[in-house]
């Protein structure tokens, strides 16, 4: 019963979050809009969150935190909450900071934007010199209130945004059902619906959430708990958290170039009760500045940038990540830089799943050095999944995952599996249904060959190939045509000329009736 009603919760929630996002966003772009409805949801959880536990603390002296506001020891009650909430949760707001008493009063509010700049900025400066201090930094730093796509004046644009608060001080976010996340799966639903009207930027920040359950479902395969999951392209961290669906994940990691994707994932994080002493996620280019060298990662998931660029430097030949290939990715298309880097993070004992362009698969040069080198000399390359296409946002090329392992049981074979044409098709994309990925799981579980889908193909099957992984070249999904019956074709031609026969002696007996000329 719980599950149904939280499911029902759920569905209303997304319904009701996406229904304001298209009702006040007027003209602006989806994406535009999106790190508004994002951070103001973020700062109404972050609210809730905080009211819910200062009412735990004050409960014994039968108080409420909002009750706080006129009450005559305030200070000595907010001092001790404070203290409580930093440590616990890793940040603070007072009662009057709090956004369902900005968003009551927001409508008379003349200066409603510089409020909750003031608000935001409180919220990164009650962490700091804390242990959450890195997690909160500057994470309201895209959230721009004075910009003018949201009103040509400031009164314009406070009425714009005392709309937003307004209806969702509104909704409720069940914060206090522990048991179900269900503004966490919310926030993802919002996340895919602005990418789904984002175009091509969505690729920057989501991963369609079916092909995220296939990476999450393969690294778990056989786990219950994971030490640690890494991303190093982590987008909106929504990779990331997908894991924790089949795992307890005892913590996260990622990397993010992107400032706006950068602060998306670690609000996501905080959203979905991720505290904060257990995930890390930091901005820079993994590449060229790395920032979690000293970890070995059991699970590690990756959906990066299809064939992006990066400087190829040859410094980065006496870089442990890349210097035993002997040779470097081109900078042209930087997707065996991210292969190897993720092989380098990766733990004896764990497994990285990551989606990669099928060039990958073919390509010459140095990639096709780099793709010899981890089969023939390291034998790290377990399985290679080819996708339909046209189930990515911003590009309709068909993918691949490839799966590594650095500890493979003795494995002296490689599992092709080509489920390129098993999915449904949608509208503006296509998309995997649950039936799919199951098949897709359970052949790379059992790592079974099935005809015309997989194939279990030997190492040296691999060499005599020239370690070329297209995959046609290992599964045939050839589908010859059928027989022609000759005889059957002619009894047909026959039946038609005799039909045909008939028509023109009926079509000549009406011209004649007519007394009009005969086609024939």
């Amino acid at each position: 019963m719980l599950c149904n009603m939280s499911e029902d919760q759920k569905k209303q929630l997304q319904r009701s979050l996406w229904n304001i996002a298209n009702e006040l966003r007027g003209k602006m772009n989806a994406d535009e809009f999106r790190d508004y409805m994002l951070g103001f949801i973020f700062y109404k959880y972050l609210s809730e969150k905080i009211e819910l536990y200062a009412n735990g603390i004050l409960q014994p002296d039968n108080l409420t935190y909002a009750e706080l506001l006129n009450h005559p020891q305030q200070a000595d009650y907010m001092q001790a909450v404070e203290k409580a909430a930093i440590d616990d949760i890793g940040y603070f707001l007072k009662p009057n900071e709090l956004f369902h008493h900005v968003a009551i009063n927001s409508a008379t509010n003349d200066n409603l934007n510089e409020d909750l700049e003031r608000i935001m900025n409180s919220i990164e400066q009650s962490t700091m010199g804390h242990d959450s201090e890195d997690d909160f930094e500057q994470l309201f730093s895209e959230l721009d209130l004075n910009a003018t796509r949201l009103g040509k004046t400031v009164s314009q644009r406070n009425e714009l945004i005392s709309k937003v608060l307004v209806h969702l001080d509104k909704i409720d976010f069940k914060l206090a059902d522990s048991k179900v996340d269900i503004l966490g799966d919310a926030y993802e639903y919002l996340i895919s619906q602005f990418a789904s009207g984002a175009g091509k930027k969505a690729g920057e920040f989501y991963t369609p959430q079916e092909v995220s359950e296939i990476l999450a479902r393969i690294v778990t395969s056989g786990k219950k708990e994971l030490k640690s999951v890494y991303d190093p392209a982590c987008g909106s961290g929504s990779l990331l958290l997908r894991n924790g669906k089949f795992a307890k994940v005892d913590r996260f990691f990622g990397e993010e170039m992107n400032n706006t994707t950068y602060n998306l994932a670690r609000m996501n994080m905080i959203l979905h009760d991720v505290h904060y002493s257990d995930f890390n996620i930091q901005q820079e280019d993994t590449l060229e500045h790395p920032q979690h060298l000293e970890y070995r990662f059991e699970a590690v998931v990756a959906n990066p940038p299809f064939s992006a660029k990066w400087s190829a430097n040859a410094i980065h030949l006496s870089d442990e990540r890349f210097a035993q290939y002997g040779k470097l990715a081109p900078a042209s298309k930087a997707d065996y830089a991210f292969i190897q880097h993720m092989i380098y993070q990766l733990d004896d004992n764990g497994t990285l799943a990551v989606v990669m362009p099928h060039g990958v698969l073919f390509r010459g040069a140095a990639e096709g050095h780099i793709r010899r080198f981890l089969i023939e000399n390291r034998n790290y390359l377990d399985a290679v999944i080819g996708l339909p296409a046209n189930l990515f946002f911003g590009t309709s090329i068909p993918a691949s995952i490839l799966v590594f392992k650095k500890c493979r049981q003795d494995e002296k074979d490689v599992l092709f599996i080509d489920a390129s044409q098993h999915f449904e098709k949608g509208k503006n994309q296509n998309r995997l249904r649950t039936s799919d990925i199951d098949k897709i799981i359970e052949t790379y579980q059992q790592r079974k060959s099935e005809d015309k889908y997989s194939h279990v193909a030997t190492l040296d099957e691999i060499a005599e190939n020239d370690y070329n992984l297209n995959i046609p070249r290992y599964v045939d999904t050839f589908e010859p045509e059928p027989e022609i019956d000759l005889a059957e074709v002619t009894a047909e031609i026959k039946q038609l000329d005799a039909s045909t026969a008939d028509i023109d002696a009926k079509i000549k007996q009406y011209t004649q009736e007519l007394g009009i000329e005969s086609p024939f």
